[in-house]
C-alpha cells in the first residue's frame, strides 16, 4: 500500500508517520512541501506519488485569526480539500481527511451524531464544513474523521499552553462553561491506522460508504476540568514545582475573536460498531502524554 500524508509536521500528523508506517510506503509532506494555500499545486503532488491512500492531516487551525482571515482559511480547509478529493477520485484511491466539533453550535445537551446538521458559529468551522461538502461533491472513497480539543507532547496546544501559563503565575483563570473531549494525537493517529487498513478491506468487498465518523476520546471535561489535569499529572511527573490557584470563569468572561461551542462533544458509536474502535478515556492519555513529555525532558 503507497500512503500519501500531508501536514507531517503537525500533532497529528507527526505521530502519523510512526502509526502509518506498518501498512506500507508512506510519503510524507510538510508545509513547505505540500501548501494547501496553494490548490493548483496538489495535482502534481498527488499524480506523482501515485498513492492508494491519502491521509490529509494538514489544515489551517488558527481558530481566532480565522475570524480575520477566513478566505484563506476556506482554501485550505475547503478549496483544497476539494482538490484532493477529486485527484484521489480520479485516482480511485481513499482519502481521508480530520475536521472537528466547532461544525456545531453548541446548543445541543447532547452529544453530537454524524447525523446531526452542522452549524457552525465562526469563521475556523465554516471553512472545516466547506471541505467536508468539497469531499461529498467529488463523491470518491473518503473518509472524514472528526475530532475535538486535540493535544501532544510536541506544537501549540493547550497543554503546552498551560504548563507556560502556570510556570509564569499564581493564578490561572480558566473557562469553564464549554464541554469537550480531550483527544491526544497519538490515539488519534494510532486509530486511524486501523480504519484506513479496515476501509480498505471493505473497498476490496465492496462493502464501503463513504463519509463522517467521529473520532474523539471518552468522557468529556470543561477546559478548566482538562486545565487541573494537567497541572496534576504534571505535578506527579515533577514538570512543576508549584500548581498555581485555579479559578473557572465564564466564556462571557474571557472573550475570543471567535464564538466557540459550549458542547463540543461527539458521539462514537458509529465508529465503534463499523470498526470496532473507541479511543479510551481522556484522562489516562493525558496521563501518558504528560510522562513522555516529562521523559523528554531529562534526556
Amino acid at each position: 500500500m503507497r500512503l500519501l500524508l500531508t501536514g507531517a509536521s503537525g500533532q497529528v500528523g507527526w505521530e502519523l508517520r510512526r502509526s502509518l508506517t506498518p501498512l506500507g510506503e508512506v510519503t510524507a509532506f510538510d508545509r513547505s512541501q505540500c501548501d494547501l494555500s496553494r490548490p493548483e499545486r496538489l495535482p502534481d503532488i498527488v499524480r506523482d506519488a501515485q498513492p492508494d491512500v491519502i491521509v490529509n492531516a494538514a489544515a489551517y487551525t488558527a481558530v481566532d485569526k480565522a475570524e480575520q482571515e477566513e478566505p484563506l482559511a476556506t482554501v485550505v480547509n475547503g478549496a483544497a480539500v476539494g482538490v484532493l478529493a477529486e485527484e484521489a477520485r480520479k485516482a480511485g484511491c481513499l482519502l481521508v481527511h480530520y475536521s472537528t466539533d466547532y461544525l456545531f453550535d453548541g446548543e445541543k445537551d447532547e452529544p453530537y451524531t454524524e447525523g446531526d446538521a452542522p452549524h457552525p458559529i465562526n469563521a475556523y468551522g465554516r471553512s472545516k464544513l466547506a471541505g467536508e461538502a468539497a469531499l461529498r461533491q467529488a463523491d470518491g472513497a473518503h473518509i472524514i474523521l472528526r475530532t475535538s480539543w486535540v493535544y501532544a507532547g510536541r506544537g501549540h496546544n493547550f497543554v503546552h499552553t498551560v504548563l507556560h501559563l502556570a510556570s509564569e503565575r499564581d493564578e490561572l483563570r480558566i473557562v469553564d462553561d464549554q464541554i469537550g473531549a480531550p483527544t491526544w494525537a497519538r490515539d488519534i493517529a494510532e486509530a486511524t491506522a486501523r480504519i484506513v487498513r479496515a476501509a480498505q478491506d471493505e473497498r476490496i468487498r465492496k462493502t464501503f460508504v463513504p463519509g463522517p465518523l467521529n473520532l474523539t476520546a471518552a468522557g468529556a471535561t470543561s477546559w478548566c476540568g482538562f486545565a487541573d489535569a494537567i497541572l496534576d499529572e504534571a505535578m506527579r511527573a515533577g514538570l512543576l514545582a508549584r500548581k498555581p490557584r485555579l479559578t473557572p470563569i465564564a466564556s462571557n468572561d474571557y472573550p475570543t475573536p471567535a464564538a466557540r461551542p459550549k458542547n463540543s462533544r461527539l458521539a462514537g458509536d458509529r465508529l465503534k460498531a463499523r470498526y470496532g474502535i473507541a479511543l479510551p478515556d481522556w484522562r489516562p492519555s493525558l496521563a501518558r502524554c504528560i510522562a513522555e513529555m516529562q521523559a523528554s525532558s531529562t534526556r
